[in-house]
């Protein structure tokens, strides 16, 4: 081999190299990532059993139920109506409690259609709310903005 090919050799190593690494990279950010749904999107367009996502909305009034060891059963609404049942097994944040603003993440399991979350985050005061929630209000035109009546 001349110097010119094994230069070339070793350019070609560290592309490939290089290419590689953001190839899995890529594929790694694809697998984390989670959409964002509050329950009237989900009555709108239903999402396929197993897929990641993220539910929010606020925890229905009467709705949380607790089961043996760490399992709740819980509802998550909106201001439409719309509900969707969700099943935790862990401990809870300290603020979870019904009427509060909730995000969860998890999946859907395919027989039962119920929400398996592993994930439950609670606001933590009466100001915040979740951007994602936020932002879904105010496309759906029903967002209070604080000192507004209701």
């Amino acid at each position: 081999m001349t110097r010119k090919q094994k230069r070339l050799a070793v350019i070609g190593g560290g592309i490939s190299f290089i290419i590689a690494a953001v190839l899995l990279v890529m594929f790694a950010f694809s697998q984390s990532v989670a959409y964002f749904y509050m329950p009237s999107d989900l009555a709108k367009t239903p999402v396929a059993p197993e897929t990641r996502i993220r539910l929010g909305g606020l925890v229905g009034e009467g709705s949380i139920v607790r089961g043996k060891g760490s399992t709740v059963r819980f509802a998550v609404t909106d201001p439409s109506g719309e509900s969707v049942s969700v099943r935790y097994a862990g401990i809870l944040p300290d603020l979870f409690r019904e009427g509060q603003g909730v995000v969860t993440e998890g999946r859907f399991e395919g027989a039962s259609h119920e929400f398996v979350a592993d994930t439950v985050l609670a606001k933590h005061d009466e100001k915040y709310m979740p951007k994602e929630v936020a932002d879904k209000l105010k496309e759906q035109g029903l967002w209070q903005h604080a000192g507004e009546p209701q």
